[in-house]
């Protein structure tokens, strides 16, 4: 196979070795039960004990068992909102979020309104992203119980003032939720700095294992199960704990932690070169989302007018570089995306989207060959369209 050019780690990342290695005794030799009583599940339970703690330590929770493993990011989300609004059914009904949230959001949301009679006020953003905190505070109403708004965009790396939005939720007491998952691994984060009371992540995002996620519940936090059939998790999330995962994210989050500084420095000169060169070279490009601290480090995101992003994905993928038009989770959709229209953008422009996300093995050589490669693929694509006059 000739060499490939990974560039959407926002979609998921590689296995690190040292997490593998860390995870394969657990397939086999300790495959305990971490409920069981006797050596092999009382190990199982130890290696849990252990992982908690590191994922404790890369949000700085206060506690390890403010610490819930899922099995995904989404089922944290699911579990964060569903859990607190059903807690929280005797207080009100209403929760507030944003319209750019990642689906994991935005269908449980759907979810409660439709079934559950809740009701949802869905905040629009300006055009880089982010929410208006006095459109925020007015939308709260005094059956208002809940706010959920993700850390950082998923697709166009808009990072929100998290904690200005936890204080606005503490001074009404409602509980305040955000996604964190495209923003561990990214950025440092402070549970108990920012406030928030309830937060998810995910494995995969952090070089971790797919199949595993964590929910971070502030102690006090009232949350109902969505899983019942056991006691695992404190009782917040029956089922059999996925042990040779958890020990893998427990690795992923440790080394997360280690990297960071450098990784941080590194991909912040990688993302900046890429923008200015893009926008320096090629015509009718359209940057989504803030430039500067405001954005995650990884993360760039272009429209490209008068092509459409599936065909710059093809094409690059033909030269070994593997990208995307948004999130992975509607990669499969031929609707332009939901964040790129809250931006304002017409459903045309919309559609020449182009995420690229990097990571911790993204090397100065691989940005090299993207923006070798970039300018020609979207002069040849606009050349063969027929809305092109340039």
């Amino acid at each position: 196979m000739s060499k490939r050019y990974y560039f959407d780690h926002a979609a998921t990342t590689p296995l690190d070795p040292e997490v593998l290695q860390t995870m394969k005794p657990f397939f086999r030799d300790k495959f305990g039960n971490p409920s069981s009583i006797y050596q092999e599940g009382q190990q199982a339970e130890r290696a849990l004990t252990e992982a908690r703690e590191k994922v404790q330590h890369m949000i700085n929770a206060a506690d390890s068992r403010e610490i819930i493993f899922t099995g995904s990011g989404t089922e944290a989300d699911n579990l964060a909102i569903k859990g607190a609004a059903m807690a929280r059914k005797d207080r009100g009904n209403h929760i507030i979020t944003s319209k750019t949230e990642h689906h994991a959001v935005l269908h449980t949301c759907e979810f409660l309104e439709k079934h559950l009679d809740f009701e949802v006020t869905y905040l629009p953003v300006d055009e880089k992203g982010f929410i208006d905190l006095q459109e925020l505070e007015e939308a709260i109403r005094s059956d208002t119980i809940l706010i959920t708004i993700m850390t950082a965009n998923n697709e166009i790396g808009t990072i929100q003032p998290i904690s200005r939005i936890a204080e606005i939720a503490e001074e009404h007491d409602i509980y305040f939720h955000t996604d964190a998952v495209q923003a561990a691994g990214q950025l440092e984060i402070d549970v108990q700095q920012s406030g928030v009371d309830l937060l998810s992540i995910s494995a995969h995002k952090i070089n971790g294992p797919k199949g595993v996620g964590a929910l971070y519940v502030k102690k006090g936090t009232r949350l109902l199960p969505q899983m019942q059939g056991g006691a695992q998790e404190r009782k917040r999330r029956a089922s059999t704990e996925n042990v040779p995962g958890i020990v893998g994210f427990g690795e992923a989050a440790e080394l997360a932690v280690k990297r960071l500084p450098e990784k941080r420095q590194k991909l912040i000169k990688f993302r900046d070169k890429i923008i200015d060169t893009v926008l320096d070279e090629i015509s009718e490009v359209r940057l989504n989302g803030p430039r500067g601290d405001q954005r995650l480090p990884n993360n760039v995101s272009f429209c490209f007018r008068y092509i459409e992003g599936e065909s710059i994905l093809l094409n690059l993928d033909m030269l070994g570089i593997a990208a995307s038009s948004g999130s992975a989770c509607t990669s499969g959709s031929l609707d332009p995306s939901h964040v790129m229209l809250s931006l304002g953008l017409s459903h045309e422009v919309a559609h020449g989207s182009l995420r690229i996300s990097m990571g911790y093995s993204t090397t100065e050589e691989e940005v090299d060959y993207l923006l070798e490669h970039l300018p020609s693929v979207i002069q040849k694509l606009r050349d063969m369209s027929p809305l092109y006059e340039g």
